[in-house]
């Protein structure tokens, strides 16, 4: 399974490291709890990263990196939909980061596959980097990215 990030430039070497996510609480962590937030396209990481941005400001420092994790050699779970409470899109949702959480501190998969919030029927797919196969994802050079000018009209 192929995944990808979106990241501003300075952030590369560290962007499969689950820094960002120990800093800063987001849909399916606290703060405090390491995982990264990888989309099963790349296009899809692109609107994920998109929603977070000023929109009259596009940055010209960005990055797309893929990574693989080798299926049918790690573990990886699949969190349905129908599982979640109904308002399960609302931003900082104490449920969902419980969910993360304990799914971090498990350990029991390498990768959680959870709906996106932004595209209804597509997924993202949360990594763990303290899970002891962690070092089994192989990840990609960074390349530039940039998104097309006529999206911060």
């Amino acid at each position: 399974m192929w995944v990808w990030r979106i990241c501003k430039q300075e952030n590369a070497a560290a962007a499969f490291s689950g820094e960002g996510a120990r800093l800063f609480s987001g849909r399916w962590n606290q703060a405090g709890v390491r995982m990264v937030y990888c989309s099963t396209s790349l296009a899809l990481a692109a609107l994920e990263f998109f929603v977070h941005l000023d929109p009259d400001v596009a940055p010209e420092d960005l990055v797309s990196t893929m990574a693989e994790i080798p299926e049918g050699q790690v573990k990886v779970e699949h969190l349905e939909e129908a599982l979640l409470p109904r308002d399960w899109r609302s931003l900082e949702h104490p449920r969902l980061q419980a969910i993360g959480a304990e799914w971090a501190t498990s350990l029991r998969s390498i990768a959680l596959v959870v709906p996106s919030a932004v595209i209804d029927g597509e997924c993202n797919v949360l990594l763990n980097p303290a899970h002891p196969e962690f070092s089994r994802i192989a990840l990609s050079a960074a390349k530039p990215f940039v998104y097309d000018a006529r999206m911060f009209r």
